[in-house]
């Protein structure tokens, strides 16, 4: 089964035998999303309120960035601590995106509410899409989707390595035709990962995998919408500076 979610790869089911009645459901997963979530959601509402009290330093937001990135690598390689790293995982990641989601509302009063409601609105749409059977994470659906989500992550490592000699790749900050296409391909991208989720999800519950392994899918489901939705407001912010 692959999966371009680091966090969901077939790797993730080496080395784990069924549990029996102490195993894996999707259910037992989704409780563990929503918890992870909210988490997500208190910790990013203070952020947010620091932000515009003028109280909020960079630090703040570095801390999530860099706390996040590692407790996601914790999580990767130690599945078994999911339990306790994906809420840490979850807090961190909320004290950055409270603070990104502030500085874009601020330049563009009303973007949050319609990146969040667009962001569920396609978790939504696309859960629906999957239990209906309308769409399917087929074996070539795997490969094209990890091969676009790879090309995308080098253009972004490319832009980061340039940033380091004041430039950058033009398209991906720019506001034209060509940034807000590049923007709307990897809001689709992201999106259909979210299909590669649901995917893993049911196949670790179909195999009666550990219960801690409802966090770890949570988690790999978290990572996959923070993406979807800091996507989403990068291409909105896009679309209201041609207004």
């Amino acid at each position: 089964m692959r999966t371009s979610n680091p966090a969901l790869s077939d790797k993730a089911f080496q080395g784990i035998a069924a549990s029996g009645d102490l195993a894996m459901t999707v259910n037992g997963t989704v409780n563990k999303t929503a918890i992870a979530l909210i988490l997500l959601l208190l910790s990013s509402g203070w952020t947010w309120g620091r932000v515009f009290a003028g109280t909020a330093p960079a630090g703040l937001m570095m801390l999530g960035f860099i706390g996040g990135f590692i407790t996601a690598l914790v999580t990767i390689f130690k599945r078994d601590w999911a339990p306790v790293t994906t809420p840490i995982y979850a807090l961190f990641e909320g004290l950055a995106l409270g603070g990104i989601s502030a500085l874009f509302e601020m330049r563009f009063p009303g973007i949050v509410i319609q990146a969040v409601s667009l962001t569920f609105a396609t978790l939504f749409a696309l859960l629906l899409a999957y239990r209906s059977n309308l769409i399917r994470a087929t074996e070539n659906f795997k490969l094209g989707l990890f091969a676009a989500t790879g090309g995308i992550c080098l253009v972004y490592l490319a832009n980061f390595i340039m940033g380091f000699f004041g430039a950058s790749i033009p398209f991906i900050h720019e506001s034209g035709f060509l940034g807000i296409g590049f923007s709307f391909f990897v809001v689709v991208i992201a999106a259909l990962n979210l299909v590669l989720d649901f995917d893993f999800i049911e196949r670790g519950a179909e195999r009666g995998l550990p219960k801690y392994m409802e966090w770890y899918g949570a988690f790999g489901l978290l990572v996959t919408l923070i993406w979807l939705y800091l996507e989403i407001l990068r291409l909105l912010s896009k679309l209201q500076q041609r207004r």
